[in-house]
């Protein structure tokens, strides 16, 4: 079978060494398209963060309809390859931080990542404690706890959405302790370090308000931790609602028999 071959030209950016679509292949268009700019991610050619032109375009450079196209780019955004960012447009992700399930903070393992990690306080108050936070925290419904909304930036880019609930005898603690360090390491100070913690790790989408603020997209795949920490004591000093970009993050586990 002889099959119409055509190579995108020169003058698109990016893609144009790296797709070619072949017509009279039995391999459906969006797969080719795909498959082919999965391949140039994984080789490098195409280089984390690099923005990729819209869909009209790419259809239109390719002879493609646009729903072809936007089948493609949507099977390399579930893949966690490419991501539709606000404004921005679509970009190949860039390099995900990888994360051993070990009672670490966030903060540290971003900096021996060479990341550049960076902080943005959005929130530092009291707040009550209602039913379920009572009862993890073993107070009384209404206490007073200490709340911790923060933006977390890996080399200015939002990289995760994390809110933090603390008993009242950590009230001392500044929104400048917490732009400049970890929260983990302002706890080890106050002679309070985290000895033990229940992890749950969940995928979830991105509503209208953290995609927002992670500069992502609605319905953009997120990956949800929530944590109990635990002192040497027994004693709880941590909950932790976290959200993190699905593309950008991983969690390793060590299993054995």
């Amino acid at each position: 079978m002889i099959l119409n071959e055509r190579q995108l030209p020169a003058s698109h950016p990016g893609l144009a060494d790296h797709v070619t679509i072949l017509r009279g292949s039995p391999v459906p268009l969006y797969h080719q398209v795909a498959e082919q700019i999965e391949s140039a991610i994984q080789s490098g050619m195409l280089e984390p963060g690099q923005k990729i032109d819209n869909e009209i375009s790419l259809a239109r450079d390719l002879e493609l309809s646009r729903p072809t196209v936007r089948q493609a780019i949507d099977v390399l955004v579930r893949k966690g390859l490419l991501i539709r960012r606000r404004g921005i447009g679509t970009q190949v992700t860039r390099n995900s931080v990888n994360r051993r399930v070990e009672l670490t903070s966030f903060y540290d393992d971003l900096k021996k990542s060479g990341a550049m990690p960076s902080t943005r306080v959005m929130e530092l108050r009291a707040v009550p404690a209602d039913a379920r936070l009572a009862k993890l925290f073993e107070i009384h419904v209404g206490d007073e706890l200490v709340y911790v909304k923060r933006l977390r930036l890996a080399k200015s880019e939002p990289l995760a959405l994390m809110t933090n609930w603390l008993p009242a005898r950590f009230g001392q603690i500044t929104v400048e302790q917490l732009t400049n360090g970890s929260l983990y390491g302002l706890l080890r100070a106050l002679g309070h370090s985290p000895k033990l913690a229940n992890q749950r790790f969940s995928a979830t989408l991105a509503t209208a308000a953290c995609a927002d603020l992670l500069g992502t997209s609605v319905g953009a795949p997120l990956l949800s931790m929530t944590r109990t920490s635990y002192d040497a004591d027994g004693l709880p000093i941590e909950y932790a609602e976290h959200l993190y970009l699905g593309e950008a993050y991983s969690v390793e586990v060590n299993v054995a028999q």
